[in-house]
């Protein structure tokens, strides 16, 4: 039997900033990804005693029992050892298998799998497709050997993109070489706040960043698109030149500006609303925050007109995407 949906309450923004790459793969994972697929079944009619050796055979501690096609029951070691224990070892897989089964569809995720063996503690889960064949059987071993199937998969995939990333300014030959990142900002979208700072720090990583100079962009983006979500009438523009040897960041709006620029810089002064307050946002340190992380900043306002913050970081030879373009290097050769 199928178990009955139950309530899940929402995850909270700090809980979210916990979920690591295996719990997120309980959710993308279906059941089909990680299933086994050779199924190995037992007739009612069977001694236990020729169940037990179908189990040494295969290597296994439990098989669904199947009858015209339709699967009646399930037994495990568990029924095995009872039988035995009682001398019944003649007796018919019939009389010991667990009639009600609990079983899960292919299309299920992962983490519903995950749901039903920690309330249940059944050792297995027959999988039924949607129109309730029996296709596989799942362990959570399975489970196990699925997911770090998926990471091993994701781990490769990853070097592949941070390689090809790294190289890309070598082979580019340019007087000046940018790659520019761009990102619309929704007005009071705070469910999608931080996700423009977090593709940015993806990308630099991948480009061969160090994690501290990653995480300093990624912090002085993060403040600027909070500004943008918070005090943007409507929403605006994050945008990220990636050269050899800096970053350029900046975030720019349409209104409604900000009357007194020195006054917003002082640490603690925020115009946000108790609600916005109330959600966690709006302390007034982002600009302090900003300029900690930052090389140079600058921030220019019109009441009405709008709003421009620039950023910027110079990069230290170690820290340079390239330290010197392909052409310098041949005028360098040729002097």
């Amino acid at each position: 039997m199928n178990t009955a949906p139950e309530a899940r309450r929402a995850v909270t923004d700090e809980e979210a900033t916990r979920i690591s790459r295996v719990e997120e793969l309980s959710y993308e994972l279906t059941i089909a990804q990680v299933m086994a697929t050779n199924i190995v079944t037992l007739r009612p009619d069977m001694t236990m005693a020729e169940a037990l050796d179908v189990f040494h055979l295969e290597r296994i501690s439990g098989a669904p029992v199947v009858e015209n096609g339709q699967m009646i029951g399930i037994v495990s070691i568990e029924d095995m050892i009872r039988a035995l224990r009682r001398g019944n070892s003649q007796a018919h897989v019939r009389t010991y298998m667990t009639p009600a089964v609990f079983t899960i569809h292919d299309y299920d995720p992962v983490v519903e799998a995950l749901r039903i063996f920690s309330k249940t503690h059944v050792g297995r889960l027959p999988v039924v497709d949607v129109h309730d064949r029996l296709v596989g059987v799942l362990t959570k071993g399975d489970i196990t050997s699925g997911t770090l199937r998926a990471l091993q998969s994701d781990y490769q995939a990853e070097e592949i993109r941070r390689y090809r990333a790294s190289h890309l300014f070598e082979d580019i030959v340019s007087d000046r070489t940018s790659l520019v990142l761009r990102y619309t900002i929704k007005p009071n979208d705070f469910s999608r706040g931080g996700k423009a700072s977090s593709y940015i720090k993806r990308a630099l990583l991948r480009l061969g960043a160090n994690a501290q100079l990653a995480r300093r962009c990624a912090i002085a983006v993060y403040e600027a698109e909070i500004n943008l979500i918070i005090h943007a009438t409507h929403g605006g523009i994050l945008r990220v030149q990636i050269e050899p040897n800096q970053i350029f960041m900046s975030a720019t709006d349409d209104g409604p500006g900000i009357p007194d620029v020195d006054l917003a810089r002082k640490p603690g002064y925020s115009t946000a609303s108790e609600h916005v307050r109330e959600m966690g946002f709006g302390a007034g340190m982002g600009l302090r925050n900003i300029e900690r992380c930052v090389d140079e900043m600058s921030l220019d306002s019109t009441v009405g007109k709008g709003t421009r913050l620039e950023m910027k970081i110079f990069l230290l030879p170690e820290e340079s995407f390239r330290e010197v373009n392909q052409y310098q290097q041949t005028q360098g050769a040729a002097a």
